[in-house]
This record gives C-alpha cells, sequence and structure tokens, in this order.
C-alpha cells in the first residue's frame, strides 16, 4: 500500500479531508429535493387543476427512484468508479432539473424531476459517501456524517435560494437555474475522485481489536432474518413520517397555522438544520446505546411530534415550530440509524449491496407518506390527518423495534 499517496497535491492523510469537503457541496445539490415544499403552492398555481396528492408526485417519485438507483449505482460504481460515475450522474441530475423547466403538466414534471433527477441523485449519493469510507477507515462516521450534512441541510440554502427566486423570475425559470448550477457543480467536483490503493490506511493507524464483525450476511441470508425485516418496517415507518412531513413543511405553516410563506421559508431552513444535525445525533446515539434504542428513542419522538400535530391550530407556531423540528431531526437520525445498524448487524463484507437492500425502506416511505398527506388534504380538506397515521405508525414500530432489533442468528 502506498502511504505516501497524493491527494489533490497533498499528503493523503490531510488532503483525504478535502474529499470531503467536496462530498459535502455535492450534497447540498442532490438535497434540494428537501425544498420541495416550497415548489408545492407555484407548482399547484402552475398546474391549477391538479390535486394535492398530484401535486405531490414529482417529490415522491424523485425519492422512489433515488432509493432504486442508489441500489444499482453501487454496483455500477465497482466498473466505473467513483469519478465516471459521479460526472454521469451529475449531468443526469442537472438535466432533469432543467428540463422540468419546460413541463407543460404535472405528468411531465413527475417525469422530468422525479424520474430524470431523482434518477441521477441515487447514481451521485453513494460516490462521495463510499469514497469517505475509504478513505477515512479511521473516522468513516466522521467523514460520512459531515458529507451527509450536506444532503440533510441543503433546504437551509436552496429552500431560501428557490423563495427568492420563483416570485422574481417564476417557477420554470427557478428549475432551470437550479439546473445548470446543480449540473456544473456536481460535473466539476466529481472529477478529483477516486478510491484509495486497496488496503491504504493512514500511516501509523491499525483497525482496533474486534471492529469487524463476527457474522457477515449476504443479502439473501440478511432477508430471511427477523433483525432485517424489524429494520426494513422501523425504516419504512421513519421514512414515512419525515417525508410526508418534508414535504408539506411550508402549506402546514401557512393552511394551518397560518404564519406568512416568508416566515413559513426561513423555517423550513431551520428545520434543515435539525434534519443535518440528526445524523451524527442518532450516529452516536446508535454506537453508543445500541440500534435497538436509537431507533426506540427516535420512533417515540416520532409518536410525541405527531400528537403535536393533531391538536396544534391556527397560530400555534411554537407547537408547529417544535413538531417539524422533530420530524426533520428524527429522518436524518433514520439515515444514520439504518446505515449503522446494517453495518452492526449484518457486517461489512457485503455491507454495500445489504444497505442497498434495507435503503429500499426509504423510497417506500416517500410513497406512502406523499399518499398519506395527499390524501388527508383532498380528502379532508387538511393536512392535519396526515398526522393520524404517522403516530399509529410510530406506536407501531416501537413494538416491532423492541421484538425484533437484534443480532441475528446466522441462517
Amino acid at each position: 500500500m502506498d502511504l505516501d499517496a497524493k491527494v489533490l497535491g497533498l499528503p493523503a492523510a490531510s488532503g483525504r479531508w478535502l474529499f470531503v469537503i467536496l462530498g459535502l457541496i455535492m450534497n447540498v445539490c442532490l438535497g434540494a429535493v428537501y425544498a420541495y415544499s416550497i415548489f408545492l403552492k407555484p407548482v399547484r398555481d402552475a398546474f391549477p387543476d391538479v390535486s394535492a396528492f398530484q401535486a405531490n408526485l414529482p417529490f415522491m417519485v424523485f425519492l422512489a427512484f433515488f432509493a432504486v438507483l442508489m441500489f444499482f449505482g453501487g454496483r455500477v460504481m465497482e466498473k466505473l468508479g467513483p469519478r465516471k460515475l459521479g460526472v454521469t450522474g451529475g449531468v443526469i441530475v442537472g438535466l432533469g432539473w432543467l428540463l422540468s423547466g419546460f413541463a407543460p403538466n404535472i405528468w411531465v414534471l413527475t417525469l422530468t424531476y422525479g424520474v430524470i433527477a431523482g434518477s441521477g441523485v441515487g447514481l451521485v449519493y453513494g460516490c462521495p459517501v463510499s469514497m469517505g469510507a475509504k478513505w477515512f477507515p479511521d473516522k468513516k462516521g466522521l467523514a460520512v456524517g459531515l458529507m451527509l450534512a450536506g444532503f440533510g441541510g441543503s433546504a437551509l440554502i436552496t429552500g431560501k435560494i428557490a423563495n427568492a427566486l420563483i416570485p422574481t423570475v417564476g417557477l420554470s425559470s427557478t428549475f432551470m437555474s437550479f439546473g445548470v448550477a446543480f449540473g456544473v457543480i456536481l460535473v466539476v467536483l466529481s472529477l478529483p475522485f477516486r478510491f484509495p490503493a486497496a488496503g491504504w490506511v493512514p500511516a501509523g493507524w491499525r483497525p482496533p481489536a474486534g471492529a469487524a464483525a463476527a457474522v457477515d450476511f449476504a443479502p439473501g441470508d440478511m432477508v430471511k432474518t427477523g433483525t432485517y425485516w424489524g429494520l426494513f418496517l422501523c425504516f419504512i415507518i421513519g421514512s414515512i413520517a419525515g417525508l410526508m412531513a418534508i414535504g408539506i413543511s411550508k402549506p402546514v405553516g401557512n393552511e394551518i397555522i397560518k404564519i406568512s410563506g416568508e416566515t413559513a421559508a426561513t423555517l423550513v431552513g431551520v428545520f434543515a438544520i435539525f434534519n443535518a444535525l440528526g445524523r451524527p445525533l442518532f450516529g452516536f446515539l446508535t454506537d453508543k446505546i445500541t440500534p435497538r434504542n436509537a431507533a426506540l428513542l427516535n420512533l417515540l419522538l416520532i409518536l410525541v411530534v405527531s400528537v403535536i400535530m393533531i391538536v396544534a391550530g391556527e397560530g400555534d407556531t411554537r407547537l408547529y415550530t417544535v413538531s417539524f423540528i422533530g420530524f426533520w431531526l428524527c429522518l436524518g437520525g433514520w439515515l444514520a440509524i439504518a446505515p449503522t445498524a446494517t453495518a452492526a448487524f449484518f457486517g461489512m463484507k457485503h455491507y454495500a449491496r445489504n444497505y442497498g437492500v434495507v435503503f429500499f425502506a426509504y423510497g417506500l416511505g416517500a410513497i406512502v407518506g406523499g399518499i398519506i398527506s395527499g390524501q388527508a388534504k383532498d380528502v379532508f380538506g387538511t393536512y392535519t390527518y396526515a398526522f393520524y397515521p404517522t403516530a399509529v405508525l410510530a406506536a407501531v414500530g416501537i413494538l416491532l423495534a423492541a421484538v425484533l432489533l437484534k443480532p441475528p442468528k446466522k441462517i
């Protein structure tokens, strides 16, 4: 192994941190989907005949294709490497956002924004994460967590930009502007990407004794365990609640709490900060108190904030703020609990493929969460009824986590 490897002209031990910075910036672009609630009303205004459910379709489909393509992207990366896959995915992301500016109806927008941009994000997402894991065997959680904080906190930046651009230049031009910017940034920042030489570790570092998992599960064996289904179902529940809340954060503030559009947009940025913080926080808790207990804490918090939103009404700005901070925090938490639990329960040998299978829960959560919020608005006329299902599901998740989230036995 080459202990004298260089990264962007610097010794690898220090230069590798530049990859973290690049990955964080890229994730800000990739995570712009979390600002979709800013686009929701302009989309409904642009296509006045669509229902609340239909207006949310681009968001739901984006996240579903993100989950599916991330699974396949891991396999493609083994052949192409992170640079080529990052460039290819970056072009697709930019193209999807750009074409969304020309969408004549909600169905074309679902194709351009949901399918194309979502697929591109799925391809790019794993590139900085995989690089972080390989370049930081000594600080894997820290490096990956810092990169992914950009995804979680993206709405703070992209949401404010969108909220400023849409009234000024219009919805179509905003989509196109984001497309050009994201495409250029993702392609350029992917160019330095590369994996270290096989076996590379920082000089003087040795893996701690007992760090490797005692048992490694292949995906086929993993899905036969109760542990997998407990993790998968709890991840779905966390994703349903979190992604649903993210998709309707601004309209809930405007329509139920009756706060101004500008204030709601500002609060979405605040929520994004907590989504970013949820990743290192629950990553730390998962290591310290076990995946099971971290999951129980997360699901209990979802139950509490769901009940808060059931009772919140006009003028309850504090209740709304506390509740949505909780939803965004918990979703960020699941994006740390799920990968950490996958490694802890099923080992590192097949980790990339195993987590790809577990991550399908995120895509399913996006679809179900969108259906719940859309139907609540269309059938009952208010998003308040969307929080009854999340409360019930959180209670079910607490039972599942308590019973099933334990180290599995090899089949």
